[in-house]
């Protein structure tokens, strides 16, 4: 049975069990629901911390092997910023025709601070750990992101005594994927606990109370990943927008279901390899955008967000404020991290525009069924910059992205020795 038809068939048992969990008021299915969409994600996130250290250390160190690496990793930078700006320009135009907060009978006593909430100096004092322990204990990605990135520059420099650590880094990052391929074949099991559990716990009542804000979201992640990035494949990469989805959407649909791109990762780069993209630039691409492009989670999300939460506080939004939303987008989706979840983007967010923390407890609630869509956007976002690099660059095998095709999911398979790109 091919994975998507997994997947669908977990959301259609998922939405019936959830349905019937909750119509029924039957306590133990909500209870095994939620425990089995909880143990899902606790094993997604049991190999986050160690798969991000080392997928950047020997991402960073395989750029050794592509020549121009530089010029590759500067192009995949302003790619993320490019399609970022785009994304977040799309939600503040949705939020100001739609008007999200009004009508939805909520009033600011609703809302309720955050426990943890993101700021700048929080953000930037952040990213440098105060020790090695910490940051994976409290799975602090950024921080891990940045000794990583130390680590893998720092092997470079050393060049051929670093090698022993460079080969078992390689291995333990393969033994890592090999275990989360196994996480990442429960998937359709875990759509049904998280589905359900969404449904059961939540019902369609708290969707209608928020359609406008829901739907907006929906809407301007659909316009994201299916005009935006097929209008940047077929004008500025001139590559077929069908071809893209049916290699990629292996990894869109379990972004969808898990809502963490990091745990997505291992599928996001085999899909993006079979998509043409050279395995060494990819070993990059696709790691790094894990933990730092989100259109989804950081663009599309906090610009509606921001314009859902002034108008439930009657407070007016400036073009200042705007170009600040588009600036936090760019520049802060680091803080989102890879995980389930955009509640740091939109503190940060919100504590940049000065509007009240209050607004974050207004949409913890709808969170869950929110994150589905966003790191859907998130993850095709992940898979598409490497492929228009690769194209602009004539790295790509256009042979293996026309052949491209949403197959069974199987183990990923190591690419030929030889297959070592060189940069027009």
């Amino acid at each position: 049975m091919p994975f998507w038809a997994q997947i669908i068939a977990g959301l259609v048992l998922g939405v019936l069990l959830g349905w019937l969990a909750r119509s029924q008021d039957v306590s133990w299915l909500v209870t095994t629901l939620e425990k089995i969409g909880s143990i899902f994600i606790g094993l997604l996130k049991l190999a986050v911390a160690p798969l991000v250290f080392f997928a950047i250390l020997v991402s960073i160190t395989n750029l050794r092997k592509v020549t121009n690496a530089a010029r590759l990793a500067t192009r995949t930078l302003l790619w993320f910023m490019i399609t970022s700006l785009i994304a977040v320009a799309i939600g503040i135009v949705i939020g100001l025709v739609t008007n999200p907060g009004s009508g939805t009978g909520l009033t600011p006593k609703d809302g309720a601070k955050p426990e943890h909430t993101g700021s700048w100096i929080d953000f930037l004092t952040g990213i440098v750990p105060t020790d090695v322990i910490t940051p994976f204990t409290e799975l602090n990605v950024l921080q891990i992101v940045f000794m990583a990135a130390v680590a893998g520059i720092a092997a470079l420099q050393l060049g051929d005594k670093a090698q022993p650590i460079l080969t078992l880094s390689e291995s333990v990052l393969e033994l890592l994927q090999k275990a989360l391929w196994w996480v990442i074949r429960l998937a359709p099991l875990g759509t049904v606990g998280l589905i359900g559990n969404a449904i059961a716990t939540y019902g369609w009542d708290l969707i209608g109370k928020y359609a406008t804000f829901t739907a907006d979201i929906y809407v301007g992640c659909a316009l994201v990943m299916f005009v935006v990035y097929p209008a940047l494949l077929a004008g500025v990469a001139k590559l077929s927008p069908i071809q893209f989805f049916k290699g990629a959407w292996p990894a869109i649909q379990l972004a969808f279901v898990s809502r963490s791109s990091v745990g997505t990762m291992p599928l996001t780069q085999k899909v993006t390899e079979r998509l043409g993209v050279p395995k060494e630039y990819a070993s990059f691409a696709v790691p790094f955008g894990a933990t730092t492009k989100m259109d989804g989670c950081a663009a599309i999300y906090p610009a509606i967000a921001a314009i859902f939460v002034a108008q439930i506080f009657d407070i007016q939004l400036s073009v200042g404020d705007y170009l600040l939303i588009a600036f936090v987008s760019v520049v802060g989706s680091a803080a989102t991290a890879g995980l389930t979840g955009a509640t740091v983007m939109l503190t940060l967010t919100l504590s940049t525009l000065g509007l009240p923390m209050e607004g974050v407890g207004l949409l913890l609630a709808i969170d869950p069924i929110l994150d589905m869509m966003r790191t859907a956007t998130n993850v095709a976002g992940q898979a598409l910059v490497p492929v228009l690099v690769s194209a602009r660059e004539n790295l790509l095998d256009r042979t293996a992205y026309d052949k491209a095709h949403s197959s069974p999911l199987d183990e990923p398979e190591p690419a030929p020795a030889d297959r070592v790109p060189a940069a027009a």
